[in-house]
Parts: C-alpha cells; sequence; structure tokens
C-alpha cells in the first residue's frame, strides 16, 4: 500500500485559507503467477572444458581439493618468503585493491595434466594512472626469435634446455604506495582489519611485467650476458669458445649452450637469484612441443590443432588437400551475418597456430579475417575447407634439420585481387636450417597503382624484416654460420630493376621512401636482389590459393612435415 499522505493546496483568490486534500490509497499490483524455475531436463548438463575452478570456494568443494590446496599453499610461502607485503592499517584516504585466485591446470602438448598451478592476483584494473602507477610497458622475445634460435641450435648443434621462473613478477620492486586486501582463505584471525601493504609487485599489477623485466635484465648482466639489440629479451655470452644463449618469454626461459657445463652453470647462478623450476631438455613451450634429436629439431602444435578441431565440431570432418580454393573469390556479405561471434572465435583461435608453426595457412587465415565483423555463407564454406585442410595435416611440424645453414627470403605481392577493395596482398618467408623461421601475410596499406608498386611494397616489407634478422644473428657469436648479404628472392624483373636504377623518378612519396629504403639496403650489403619465376616462389602461397600440385610443393619447402 502507499503511505496515506496529504497534498497542501495554493491559496484561492479570494484570500480563503487552503484545505488539506486526502490523497486516495492505491494498492501496488502484485503478479499472482507462479515463478517456475526453468528446467532444460534431467539429460541437460554444462561442461566447462578446462575443469578449471573459477574460485577459491569452488576449487575447496572440487575433488581435486587437496591438490589445489597444496599448490595454493606454495604460493602462499613464495609470497611470505619473498616478503611481498606487511599488514598495516590502511591510511585515511587510500585506496585498497581486491585480489583473487586464479587456477589452471597446465597440459603436456598430448593433453595430459602436467601440474596444478595457482596464482594470487591483484585487481589492477582498479589502478589509477599516474598514482598507482606511470610506465608499464614491458618487452617478451618475438616468436621469430625462437624459431631462429630452434633454427641455429640445428645448425650449431646447440643443447637446448627450459626453464620456468615460478614467481617472476614477485621479484619487481615498487616504487609506488599500493595496498591490498589480504587473500581469500589467508585473512589473519585477529588482524581482519589490516590490509597488505605491497612492498614488491605482484601479479594482476599493471606495473608488474616491467618491474619483472627491469629486475631480471639487471641479474643477467650481472653474471655477464649482453642484451642483444634487436631483441630485448635475447641474452648471450661468449667465454672460452662456450657459448650461452637466454630467451625469456615473461616467465618461461629457453637456454641454449654450445656445451652442456656451460647450461648448467647458467642455470645454478639464475637460482641464485630466482626461485626457478630446472625443467631440464626443452619439451613443451608456449603451447608449442619442441623435440631436439641428433641435431634435428621440430616444432608443432598438433595438439593445440586438434583442441580446435574437437572444440568446433571438425574432429571427423573429411580432410581435404588445399587451404583454400583458388577458384573462390570472397567478397563483403551484403546479406545477414550468419553466426558472427562463432566464426570470429574460430579465426582468433587459428591465428596463434598461423603466427607459431603454420605459415600454409597464414594466407587463408588472413583472408578470412577481413570478414569477421559479418561473414556469409561463402565464408563459412571456405572456413569449413580451412578447418577440413587442417584435419589432415595437424601433425605437420616446422623440421630444422641444419642444411641449409644459410639464410634466405622470398618475396611477393597480389596486384587488387580481393573483389571490393583496391588494396594488395603483400607476403614475404625467410628460411633458415631447412624451415621457415618468419613469414607475413598482410594486405597492404597504401594502393598500389601498378604489379610492380605492389611488388615494391611487398620488398620494402620483406627487406625490414631481412635487415632485423641479420642484425639479431649477427648479435650472436656463432661459429659455423656465416651471415654476409642476404639474398632476397622476387618474381617481378620490373621490381628488381627498379630497385637497382638509383635514379628512380615517381611523384608519389611512400613509393620514393620505399624505393630509398631498399636502394640503402642494397648499398649496404645488407640485401641482394635475385629474380626468380613464379613457379619457383616460396612466398607465393602467401598471397594467394594454390592448386594442388603447388601448394604440396610449397609446404615442403617451408619445412612442414608430417610426424
Amino acid at each position: 500500500m502507499i503511505l496515506e499522505s496529504t497534498v497542501e493546496p495554493e491559496a484561492g483568490p479570494s484570500g480563503t485559507a487552503p484545505q488539506p486534500i486526502e490523497v486516495e490509497l492505491v494498492p501496488l499490483r502484485v503478479s499472482t503467477r507462479d515463478r517456475i524455475p526453468k528446467d532444460f531436463g534431467e539429460n541437460f548438463v554444462t561442461y566447462h572444458l578446462e575443469d578449471d575452478p573459477f574460485s577459491y570456494q569452488e576449487a575447496m568443494r572440487s575433488r581435486d581439493a587437496l591438490m589445489w590446496a597444496e599448490v595454493i599453499d606454495d604460493e602462499m610461502n613464495s609470497l611470505l618468503q619473498n616478503n611481498t607485503w606487511h599488514l598495516v592499517d590502511l591510511p585515511k584516504g587510500a585506496k585498497v585493491l581486491g585480489c583473487k585466485w586464479v587456477l589452471k591446470k597446465k597440459l603436456h602438448s598430448d593433453g595430459s595434466i602436467a601440474r596444478y598451478k595457482a596464482r594470487l592476483v591483484a585487481k589492477g584494473y582498479k589502478q589509477q594512472g599516474g598514482i598507482d602507477y606511470f610506465d608499464v610497458y614491458s618487452p617478451v622475445c618475438h616468436l621469430s626469435t625462437i624459431r631462429i634460435l630452434l633454427a641455429l641450435a640445428s645448425i650449431e648443434n646447440f643443447i637446448v634446455h627450459q626453464m620456468d621462473v615460478k614467481t617472476a613478477f614477485l621479484n619487481g620492486e615498487l616504487d609506488e604506495e599500493i595496498y591490498m586486501a589480504q587473500p581469500e582463505g589467508y585473512v589473519h584471525k585477529n588482524l581482519r582489519e589490516k590490509v597488505c601493504k605491497l612492498d614488491k609487485s605482484i601479479y594482476g599489477l599493471k606495473q608488474a611485467p616491467k618491474m619483472w623485466h627491469m629486475k631480471f635484465d639487471q641479474v643477467v648482466k650481472s653474471i655477464g650476458f649482453q642484451s642483444s639489440l634487436s631483441d630485448k629479451c635475447l641474452y648471450y655470452r661468449s667465454m672460452s669458445n662456450q657459448t650461452v644463449i637466454i630467451c625469456l618469454y615473461v616467465d618461461d626461459m629457453l637456454i641454449l649452450g654450445s656445451d652442456l657445463a656451460a647450461v648448467r652453470d647458467t642455470k645454478s647462478a639464475l637460482a641464485k637469484a630466482f626461485d626457478m623450476k630446472d625443467l631440464g631438455p626443452v619439451d613443451t613451450l608456449l603451447g608449442m612441443k619442441v623435440r631436439v634429436h641428433n641435431g634435428r629439431v621440430t616444432l608443432s602444435q598438433a595438439h593445440y590443432i586438434e583442441q580446435i578441431l574437437t572444440t568446433w565440431g571438425y574432429k571427423d570432418c573429411r580432410p581435404v588437400e588445399t587451404p583454400i580454393d583458388p577458384n573462390v573469390k570472397l567478397s563483403p556479405n551484403e546479406g545477414t551475418s550468419v553466426d558472427q561471434v562463432k566464426y570470429s572465435k574460430i579465426i582468433g583461435s587459428l591465428m596463434y597456430a598461423t603466427s607459431c608453426t603454420r605459415p600454409d595457412i597464414a594466407f587463408s587465415v588472413g583472408m578470412l579475417s577481413r570478414f569477421t565483423s559479418s561473414p556469409g555463407k561463402e565464408h563459412w564454406d571456405a572456413l569449413d575447407r580451412l578447418m577440413r585442410y587442417l584435419k589432415g595435416t595437424k601433425d605437420h611440424a616446422l623440421c630444422y634439420t641444419g642444411y641449409p645453414p644459410t639464410l634466405e627470403g622470398y618475396s611477393d605481392a597480389s596486384w587488387c585481387s580481393e573483389v571490393g577493395n583496391s588494396k594488395s596482398t603483400s607476403g614475404f618467408i625467410f628460411t633458415l636450417g631447412g624451415a621457415a623461421v618468419t613469414w607475413k601475410s598482410k594486405r597492404q596499406t597504401c594502393i598500389a597503382l601498378s604489379s610492380m608498386e605492389a611488388e615494391l611494397f611487398a620488398l620494402a616489407s620483406a627487406g625490414e624484416e631481412a635487415d632485423w634478422i641479420r642484425n639479431l644473428i649477427l648479435d650472436i657469436p656463432l661459429s659455423r654460420l656465416q651471415v654476409n648479404s642476404l639474398s632476397l628472392y622476387c618474381d617481378n624483373q620490373a621490381a628488381v630493376q627498379v630497385v637497382k636504377n638509383v635514379l628512380f623518378n615517381t611523384k608519389r612519396r611512400h613509393v620514393r621512401l620505399r624505393h630509398a629504403l631498399l636502394n640503402y639496403l642494397k648499398e649496404q650489403g645488407i640485401i641482394t636482389l635475385v629474380d626468380v619465376r613464379s613457379k619457383d616462389n616460396l612466398a607465393d602461397p602467401l598471397t594467394k590459393g594454390m592448386p594442388k600440385d603447388r601448394s604440396i610443393k610449397t609446404v615442403g619447402e617451408m619445412g612442414l612435415k608430417a610426424l
């Protein structure tokens, strides 16, 4: 019922005293319909694919409660031993950040459980820039760097080991004053009103990655390592004909060395500075299966691709031999979008495989990703074909045999090949030790007025990559690999001749800049342009669809072999 009230009216023109007016009580309308809970049937079950608990309470109620309790205790012990915080009263006006437990099962490449992992993560999304943090940039090594190092390992017969920093972000020291709530399950009984004043960085803080990298950089350089100018997460040391290389990706670490004793000495030095886990010879890195045997290195994502196929319902599909039909020209969808969210998720999951180990699907994924905002039936048909191709090639791996021990590059462009768009597609690929180490397939940002200009833009992109690779390799003292001028192959004679001509004249500034870059790289002896026939251009599959015979041939030349 509405509460009873009165309204005082204004005085009338005669000046008589106002009379209160009673307001009628109106009952509220309440639904009398019975509320019936939704029932999807007794056979309806919800599955969480990763089977990881979302919270501390859920972990303690799960069948793996003892395992989770053990790893959570280990994480808390690491935090306390590291003197990450101390309990204080929250100062007046200060803000306290929350925290939560993030729990994850780490899997082997075959899907079996490797270990349980727990992380206490601060809710850093509540931090304010300029108050709680300032600079947050932190580098990680390029995936190309990892592949180049594995190729060098096959050439130089390097030993390749792996280490993991147990609590990497806890090593950074904070400059800011930050307060955090006590972690769930570990609130002090007699000090419930206290908060944690962070003395060191913790996972979740925006500045934590930067603080960790600064600390690691300082420690590694103190034991005689130098950082590469081409990749700030690559360190090397050469002493008494012994070469050791460290490659850091957040808290995962590759250690390569010409001698086992030198690798062990490096491990011991790192273990004194940080809480490390020695994983021995490399096995699984960033979800990629790595195998080193008799100077041969293989890099595979068979399990990851199998997961993608299973998740999206392609586990039992019929395989095909090419990733994309060369006779199909995709165009923007002008009708109703077909299952846009699922389409985007599949493309997103394929991008990681493209970036790591599968240059053969780079063009297909790049082309299909241009239609993620509104896919139509023809785009789904092309995506289905790509998934069927992966079904038949899921066991393909990059195989570095150590031969040939030369770095070579290929460049190509497809001029105005996309329907409804005037921009061309660039592609390049570089091989070392028998397999691809870096590649790219990308739509050009400028409109090329001729096939020569399109090839010139692609050459400029490849030349820039060639310069970076060459500098990266020259930073490392090697015995067997000599990097002089890098051969860059192109199947467009006009573009090759234009680069060789110093007096190229054009009214377009962006064309002139790319020509100047290529001319500079040529004069400095960094690259040597070589004309090649189209059928022998390894970058061709990165710009267009290939018929079956050529597709199978180029896949083999990229170093992709079935395990």
